[in-house]
């Protein structure tokens, strides 16, 4: 008698990084959650911060309970986080919340 397995996943592609901007407006944005209206200078000081304690995306993200591709989409610009996520990641970087927002303030001008 034949045994049911689960489907077989083929190995993808390596990722390519792409000159353009994802689409992550197109097919995440939907959410009602989300803005179509992030907080680049946020995310910008967030990286600006974890680079500059030598964090990867992957262990701050992991101390943030946040995934990593999610951490680098807030970096990036592209994702606005919720409060609770802006919490998780200033505990992770080791940084009061207020200078997350400092820093994001002296990004912007």
């Amino acid at each position: 008698m034949p045994v049911a397995t689960g489907p077989v996943f083929q190995h993808a592609a390596p990722l390519m990084f792409r000159p353009q901007p994802s689409n992550f407006y197109r097919y995440i944005l939907k959410s009602e959650r989300q803005t179509p209206h992030p907080q680049p200078a946020l995310g910008g000081a967030i990286r600006e911060l974890r680079e500059k304690r030598g964090e990867t995306l992957e262990s701050a993200g992991q101390s943030a309970g946040v995934a990593p591709n999610t951490l680098s989409l807030i970096e990036r610009g592209e994702a606005n986080p919720t409060w609770e996520t802006v919490r998780g990641i200033a505990a992770a970087l080791g940084v009061p919340v207020s200078e997350l927002a400092k820093a994001a303030e002296r990004l912007e001008g």
